[in-house]
């Protein structure tokens, strides 16, 4: 297949490398196409003539560093993904009145986060309650258009109609098509940019719930086991760590026990 910049295997080997350095993730060597057609944009964009060239432009320029994990990480999000999991958020928080803390770990453009604010709002019948809400995600672009709160209408389609009317307004004019999260759910979150791989998380403990989902599956297990143990040890003994459909902790029983369907209780002792 022509290309328009020259791209080997030792240019893909080189993305990979600097993405596990940076990030932890690891890239799939299926992933090479994909690398290429993320990457050429910001080459285009940065008139630097090539991979080769665009490397040394990522070590010399710091602030790039942020432009080539956004462009390589992956997106995949929606409204209430994986209901049953909001089902079992409901029953924690009937079974635990007051303050607590949730940390919707990777959060994209905020689907997730919000799905867990419309269930708290529901829980309590308002938009004040105890719960705080933190949203994070290595992505800065995502993590704009999260704090913006507008989406497409077709988003919210599969969201139920009360839902719908209660947590959404509907764009007029220029914003036609679109929907936008009502003011008092939007300030029920708080969106930050947290790097899973820092060596210092800027959140403090102990927080109750934390949803982690799909997020796993991209680094490699010696990585997985030691954010998971950072991320278990934020847990009270009875907290709940929330897992995706495509993780399964079975082989680390000495930091995680099965509580449900991909939920987990932190092991202590």
């Amino acid at each position: 297949m022509d290309r328009e910049f020259s791209y080997t295997q030792a240019h893909f080997e080189q993305v990979q490398a600097k993405l596990y350095e940076l990030a932890g993730i690891q890239l799939d060597t299926s992933k090479d196409a994909l690398v290429y057609s993320r990457l050429v944009r910001r080459i285009r964009s940065l008139k630097v003539g090539g991979f080769a060239n665009y490397f040394v432009y990522l070590q010399n320029t710091p602030s790039e560093t942020q432009e080539f994990i956004n462009a390589l990480t992956t997106n995949l999000t929606s409204f209430f993904r994986e209901p049953h999991h909001f089902d079992i958020l409901k029953g924690y928080l009937q079974d635990h009145p007051g303050n607590l803390r949730i940390w919707c770990v990777a959060s994209s453009t905020g689907e997730e986060a919000y799905s867990i604010a419309m269930t708290v709002a529901e829980h309590y019948g308002q938009f004040d309650t105890p719960v705080e809400i933190i949203a994070s995600d290595i992505d800065t672009d995502v993590l704009t258009a999260a704090s913006a709160g507008i989406y497409k209408r077709e988003r919210i389609e599969s969201i139920v109609p009360q839902r719908r009317k209660q947590f959404f307004q509907r764009g007029t004019g220029g914003q036609d098509g679109k929907v936008r999260v009502v003011p008092e759910l939007k300030r029920m979150v708080e969106f930050a940019q947290i790097n899973l791989l820092e060596p210092s998380w800027p959140i403090r403990s102990t927080v109750d719930v934390i949803f982690c989902r799909n997020v796993m599956i991209y680094f490699d297990k010696q990585t997985q086991l030691a954010l998971l143990t950072r991320l278990v040890a934020l847990l009270p003994s009875d907290g709940l760590y929330i897992a995706g459909h495509s993780e399964n902790f079975s082989a680390f029983a000495q930091v995680v026990r099965l509580a449900g369907q991909t939920t987990y209780y932190p092991v202590r002792g």
